[in-house]
């Protein structure tokens, strides 16, 4: 089985975002699914009983291969992976679909920009760093593989929201 890449960091920021909004739904023993920030699409995440595997349908997990932030916020959700959530408090209500978008997806570009309004709102900037450096380490430890079921294209598995 294939094993899941390494996201960029910012990833890390936009799952904490999900968790900290409560998008983050588990809603069954194995699977999940986490709203975006623009609140247009839901994801799905599904994985084995085991933990052993996984996968979603957002576009990263999909196309890039890595674990993309509907997966990191599941791993969050479900306590493989320990977290700060007064750090994810701070994250919370950040329009991510429109940052990296106005920066032309350079994540760190604009994870920098979410970082410059936080300090601006009293945010503790190196805290926030340093518990997506931690965060980060475990996923890198985790060795998940790349679950084969529910392998669709995401833009026609991801569910549309119609308000």
């Amino acid at each position: 089985m294939t094993k899941w890449k390494l996201p960029p960091k910012a990833k890390v920021f936009e799952a904490l975002s999900a968790l900290a909004d409560g998008r983050v739904r588990i809603i069954g023993p194995t699977s999940a699914e986490v709203v975006s920030s623009s609140h247009d699409k839901t994801y799905s995440v599904v994985w084995s009983k085991d933990l052993s595997q996984i996968t979603s349908n957002d576009n990263a997990s999909y196309w890039q291969g890595y674990y993309g932030y509907p997966i990191i916020a599941v791993l969050l959700s479900l306590k493989k992976i320990d977290f700060n959530e007064n750090i994810a408090k701070q994250l919370s209500g950040v329009p991510w679909k429109e940052i990296n978008s106005r920066f032309k997806r350079d994540y760190d570009r604009a994870v920098n920009h979410v970082l410059e309004q936080l300090d601006v709102q009293g945010g503790n900037r190196a805290d926030i760093i340093q518990e997506v450096d931690r965060i980060f380490d475990q996923l890198s430890h985790l060795n998940l593989e790349r679950a084969q079921q529910y392998n669709l294209n995401p833009a026609i598995r991801a569910k549309k929201i119609i308000r």
